[in-house]
Protein backbone atom coordinates (compact mmCIF):
# COMPACT_ATOMS: atom_id res chain seq x y z
CA UNK A 1 0.00 0.00 0.00
CA UNK A 2 3.16 2.35 -0.52
CA UNK A 3 6.05 2.80 -2.69
CA UNK A 4 9.35 3.65 -1.44
CA UNK A 5 12.78 4.03 -2.88
CA UNK A 6 16.31 3.20 -0.57
CA UNK A 7 19.65 4.75 -1.89
CA UNK A 8 22.78 5.37 -1.29
CA UNK A 9 25.08 8.73 -2.60
CA UNK A 10 27.91 7.41 -4.47
CA UNK A 11 29.87 10.66 -4.19
CA UNK A 12 29.14 11.53 -0.52
CA UNK A 13 27.93 7.64 1.21
CA UNK A 14 24.97 9.87 2.51
CA UNK A 15 22.22 7.01 2.85
CA UNK A 16 18.87 7.62 2.29
CA UNK A 17 14.86 6.37 1.81
CA UNK A 18 12.03 7.80 0.40
CA UNK A 19 8.34 7.06 0.59
CA UNK A 20 4.64 7.90 -0.05
CA UNK A 21 1.58 5.91 0.26
CA UNK A 22 -2.24 6.51 1.11
CA UNK A 23 -1.89 5.76 4.76
CA UNK A 24 -1.45 8.30 7.37
CA UNK A 25 1.59 8.56 9.04
CA UNK A 26 3.99 6.82 6.56
CA UNK A 27 6.87 8.44 7.05
CA UNK A 28 6.68 7.70 10.65
CA UNK A 29 7.00 4.03 10.25
CA UNK A 30 8.72 3.01 6.53
CA UNK A 31 12.11 4.68 6.31
CA UNK A 32 14.51 3.55 8.87
CA UNK A 33 18.50 4.91 8.63
CA UNK A 34 21.84 5.09 10.57
CA UNK A 35 25.08 6.72 9.27
CA UNK A 36 27.92 4.89 8.10
CA UNK A 37 25.14 1.62 8.16
CA UNK A 38 22.66 1.65 6.27
CA UNK A 39 18.79 2.12 5.57
CA UNK A 40 15.59 0.23 5.25
CA UNK A 41 12.00 0.24 3.88
CA UNK A 42 9.34 -1.50 5.67
CA UNK A 43 5.74 -1.68 4.18
CA UNK A 44 3.12 -3.74 3.60
CA UNK A 45 1.36 -4.36 6.77
CA UNK A 46 4.56 -2.92 8.17
CA UNK A 47 6.39 -4.50 10.76
CA UNK A 48 9.01 -1.65 12.66
CA UNK A 49 10.96 -4.55 13.18
CA UNK A 50 12.86 -4.65 9.99
CA UNK A 51 13.94 -1.55 10.81
CA UNK A 52 15.12 -1.54 13.91
CA UNK A 53 16.64 -4.64 13.83
CA UNK A 54 18.00 -4.46 10.34
CA UNK A 55 20.01 -1.72 10.98
CA UNK A 56 21.02 -3.89 13.87
CA UNK A 57 22.19 -6.74 11.90
CA UNK A 58 23.85 -4.49 8.92
CA UNK A 59 25.96 -2.32 11.75
CA UNK A 60 27.41 -5.85 12.96
CA UNK A 61 28.47 -6.67 9.43
CA UNK A 62 25.75 -8.76 8.23
CA UNK A 63 25.22 -8.16 4.18
CA UNK A 64 21.90 -7.03 3.48
CA UNK A 65 20.71 -10.20 1.74
CA UNK A 66 21.98 -12.40 4.66
CA UNK A 67 20.08 -9.67 7.68
CA UNK A 68 16.95 -9.82 5.23
CA UNK A 69 16.76 -13.69 4.85
CA UNK A 70 17.21 -13.45 8.50
CA UNK A 71 14.42 -11.18 9.37
CA UNK A 72 12.11 -12.76 6.78
CA UNK A 73 13.34 -16.82 8.24
CA UNK A 74 11.85 -15.96 11.31
CA UNK A 75 8.94 -13.48 10.75
CA UNK A 76 5.47 -15.53 10.55
CA UNK A 77 3.84 -12.89 8.38
CA UNK A 78 6.73 -12.65 5.58
CA UNK A 79 4.08 -13.23 2.53
CA UNK A 80 2.54 -10.48 3.88
CA UNK A 81 6.01 -8.16 3.94
CA UNK A 82 7.76 -5.94 1.39
CA UNK A 83 11.31 -4.67 2.79
CA UNK A 84 14.15 -2.94 1.26
CA UNK A 85 17.59 -3.19 2.64
CA UNK A 86 20.80 -1.19 2.04
CA UNK A 87 23.73 -0.55 3.64
CA UNK A 88 26.63 2.06 3.66
CA UNK A 89 28.63 0.15 0.38
CA UNK A 90 25.13 0.39 -1.74
CA UNK A 91 24.52 -3.17 -1.45
CA UNK A 92 20.76 -3.75 -1.40
CA UNK A 93 18.12 -6.57 -0.96
CA UNK A 94 14.79 -6.87 -1.27
CA UNK A 95 11.51 -8.79 -0.24
CA UNK A 96 8.27 -8.68 -1.44
CA UNK A 97 5.83 -11.09 0.07
CA UNK A 98 3.79 -14.20 -2.05
CA UNK A 99 0.58 -13.12 0.06
CA UNK A 100 0.95 -9.17 -1.49
CA UNK A 101 -1.47 -7.25 -3.39
CA UNK A 102 -1.42 -7.61 -6.62
CA UNK A 103 1.14 -5.25 -8.34
CA UNK A 104 3.51 -5.62 -6.03
CA UNK A 105 7.08 -5.84 -6.39
CA UNK A 106 10.60 -4.16 -7.42
CA UNK A 107 13.46 -3.19 -8.75
CA UNK A 108 17.35 -2.25 -7.86
CA UNK A 109 20.32 -0.61 -9.71
CA UNK A 110 24.25 0.58 -8.46
CA UNK A 111 23.10 2.09 -5.03
CA UNK A 112 19.51 1.82 -5.00
CA UNK A 113 16.19 -0.27 -4.36
CA UNK A 114 12.71 0.54 -5.15
CA UNK A 115 9.38 -0.92 -4.43
CA UNK A 116 6.11 -0.76 -4.21
CA UNK A 117 2.46 -2.21 -3.84
CA UNK A 118 -0.95 -1.73 -4.63
CA UNK A 119 -0.16 0.71 -7.13
CA UNK A 120 -1.65 1.71 -9.97
CA UNK A 121 1.63 0.37 -12.47
CA UNK A 122 4.63 -1.12 -12.07
CA UNK A 123 6.03 1.97 -10.99
CA UNK A 124 9.41 0.92 -9.09
CA UNK A 125 11.07 0.95 -12.55
CA UNK A 126 10.04 4.49 -13.01
CA UNK A 127 11.51 5.35 -9.35
CA UNK A 128 14.98 3.90 -10.24
CA UNK A 129 14.80 5.26 -14.12
CA UNK A 130 14.38 8.99 -11.97
CA UNK A 131 16.50 8.28 -9.59
CA UNK A 132 19.38 7.66 -11.72
CA UNK A 133 18.42 10.82 -14.17
CA UNK A 134 18.39 13.07 -11.73
CA UNK A 135 21.09 15.55 -10.51
CA UNK A 136 21.35 17.48 -7.03
CA UNK A 137 21.37 15.95 -4.07
CA UNK A 138 20.94 12.84 -2.56
CA UNK A 139 17.15 14.18 -1.14
CA UNK A 140 16.46 16.02 -3.89
CA UNK A 141 17.05 12.63 -6.02
CA UNK A 142 14.86 10.52 -3.87
CA UNK A 143 12.28 13.37 -4.16
CA UNK A 144 12.32 12.84 -7.91
CA UNK A 145 11.78 9.23 -7.37
CA UNK A 146 8.41 9.76 -5.62
CA UNK A 147 7.13 12.28 -8.26
CA UNK A 148 8.13 9.33 -11.01
CA UNK A 149 5.67 7.17 -9.24
CA UNK A 150 3.13 9.13 -9.17
CA UNK A 151 3.23 9.97 -12.35
CA UNK A 152 2.84 6.45 -13.42
CA UNK A 153 -0.48 6.72 -11.17
CA UNK A 154 1.08 6.08 -7.69
CA UNK A 155 -1.24 4.23 -4.73
CA UNK A 156 -4.37 3.34 -6.52
CA UNK A 157 -6.42 4.26 -3.56
CA UNK A 158 -4.98 7.98 -3.59
CA UNK A 159 -2.93 10.15 -1.74
CA UNK A 160 -1.84 10.30 1.87
CA UNK A 161 1.13 10.67 3.97
CA UNK A 162 4.98 11.08 2.56
CA UNK A 163 8.66 11.31 3.88
CA UNK A 164 12.17 11.53 3.44
CA UNK A 165 14.97 10.56 5.53
CA UNK A 166 18.77 11.18 4.21
CA UNK A 167 21.71 10.51 6.87
CA UNK A 168 25.38 11.49 6.72
CA UNK A 169 28.51 8.70 5.45
CA UNK A 170 29.42 9.02 8.94
CA UNK A 171 27.98 10.05 12.72
CA UNK A 172 26.11 9.30 15.61
CA UNK A 173 22.90 7.19 14.82
CA UNK A 174 20.70 9.98 15.61
CA UNK A 175 22.17 12.76 13.03
CA UNK A 176 20.87 13.23 9.97
CA UNK A 177 20.97 15.47 7.16
CA UNK A 178 16.90 15.77 6.31
CA UNK A 179 14.61 14.44 8.10
CA UNK A 180 10.75 15.66 6.75
CA UNK A 181 7.49 13.98 6.73
CA UNK A 182 4.22 15.30 5.59
CA UNK A 183 0.94 13.14 7.70
CA UNK A 184 -1.70 13.59 5.29
CA UNK A 185 -3.24 15.36 2.82
CA UNK A 186 -3.66 14.79 -1.58
CA UNK A 187 -0.95 17.52 -1.87
CA UNK A 188 1.58 15.21 0.53
CA UNK A 189 3.68 15.19 -2.46
CA UNK A 190 4.01 19.01 -3.30
CA UNK A 191 3.96 19.57 0.53
CA UNK A 192 7.34 17.43 0.78
CA UNK A 193 8.88 19.33 -2.06
CA UNK A 194 8.28 22.66 -0.60
CA UNK A 195 9.58 21.78 2.77
CA UNK A 196 12.76 19.74 1.01
CA UNK A 197 13.75 22.67 -0.87
CA UNK A 198 13.35 25.15 2.21
CA UNK A 199 15.20 22.46 4.33
CA UNK A 200 18.24 22.37 1.32
CA UNK A 201 17.96 26.52 1.16
CA UNK A 202 18.74 26.68 4.97
CA UNK A 203 21.39 24.20 5.11
CA UNK A 204 23.15 25.65 2.02
CA UNK A 205 22.62 29.30 3.70
CA UNK A 206 24.55 28.37 6.49
CA UNK A 207 27.40 26.65 4.50
CA UNK A 208 27.79 29.45 2.05
CA UNK A 209 30.73 31.82 2.36
CA UNK A 210 27.63 34.86 2.65
CA UNK A 211 25.23 33.38 4.35
CA UNK A 212 22.41 35.86 3.85
CA UNK A 213 22.88 36.10 0.34
CA UNK A 214 22.32 32.77 -0.09
CA UNK A 215 19.19 32.45 2.01
CA UNK A 216 17.45 35.56 0.11
CA UNK A 217 18.02 33.74 -3.43
CA UNK A 218 16.71 30.81 -1.44
CA UNK A 219 13.54 32.82 -0.70
CA UNK A 220 13.85 32.17 3.27
CA UNK A 221 11.76 34.80 5.31
CA UNK A 222 13.26 38.21 5.44
CA UNK A 223 13.41 38.58 8.80
CA UNK A 224 15.47 34.97 9.13
CA UNK A 225 17.82 36.43 6.05
CA UNK A 226 18.52 39.94 8.37
CA UNK A 227 19.47 37.30 11.04
CA UNK A 228 22.18 35.79 8.70
CA UNK A 229 23.52 39.39 7.60
CA UNK A 230 24.66 39.64 11.40
CA UNK A 231 25.92 36.30 11.10
CA UNK A 232 28.17 37.54 8.18
CA UNK A 233 28.92 40.77 9.46
CA UNK A 234 30.75 39.32 12.69
CA UNK A 235 32.28 36.75 10.75
CA UNK A 236 34.24 39.75 8.62
CA UNK A 237 34.47 41.66 11.53
CA UNK A 238 32.66 44.49 10.73
CA UNK A 239 31.24 46.15 14.17
CA UNK A 240 29.56 48.95 12.54
CA UNK A 241 27.80 46.99 10.01
CA UNK A 242 26.66 44.60 12.66
CA UNK A 243 25.40 47.24 15.00
CA UNK A 244 23.26 48.22 12.42
CA UNK A 245 21.69 45.02 11.17
CA UNK A 246 21.30 43.71 15.18
CA UNK A 247 19.26 47.32 16.41
CA UNK A 248 17.27 46.64 13.07
CA UNK A 249 16.25 43.28 14.52
CA UNK A 250 15.82 44.50 17.83
CA UNK A 251 13.18 47.09 16.52
CA UNK A 252 11.69 44.14 15.42
CA UNK A 253 11.71 41.91 18.83
CA UNK A 254 14.42 42.73 21.94
CA UNK A 255 14.45 38.86 21.88
CA UNK A 256 17.42 38.60 19.31
CA UNK A 257 19.86 40.52 21.15
CA UNK A 258 19.42 37.68 23.56
CA UNK A 259 19.72 35.24 20.93
CA UNK A 260 22.94 36.44 19.80
CA UNK A 261 24.21 36.80 23.03
CA UNK A 262 23.24 32.88 23.67
CA UNK A 263 25.18 32.32 20.36
CA UNK A 264 28.19 34.16 21.29
CA UNK A 265 29.16 31.55 23.76
CA UNK A 266 29.06 28.84 21.47
CA UNK A 267 32.20 27.33 20.67
CA UNK A 268 31.48 27.24 16.63
CA UNK A 269 29.90 31.42 16.61
CA UNK A 270 31.09 34.10 14.19
CA UNK A 271 32.61 36.80 17.37
CA UNK A 272 29.60 38.40 18.25
CA UNK A 273 31.05 39.88 21.44
CA UNK A 274 32.13 43.26 19.86
CA UNK A 275 28.83 43.97 18.09
CA UNK A 276 26.83 43.21 21.33
CA UNK A 277 29.37 45.61 22.94
CA UNK A 278 28.86 43.62 26.38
Amino acid sequence: MTYSIVARDAATGELGVAVQSQAFNTGAVVPWARPGVGAVATQSFTDPRYGWQGLELLAAGRAPRDALDELVASDDLRELRQVALLDAQGRTAQHTGAACVPRAGGAAGDGWAAQGNMLAAEAWHAMGAAFEATEGTLAERLMAALDAAEAEGGDWRGRGGAGIVVVPAQGEPWEHVIDLRVEDGDDSLVELRRLLQQAETYRDAHRAERRAEAGRSGGLPETYVTWLELLDAASEGDVERGRTVLAELEKQNPGWRDLARSLSKHPESPPLAAILGE
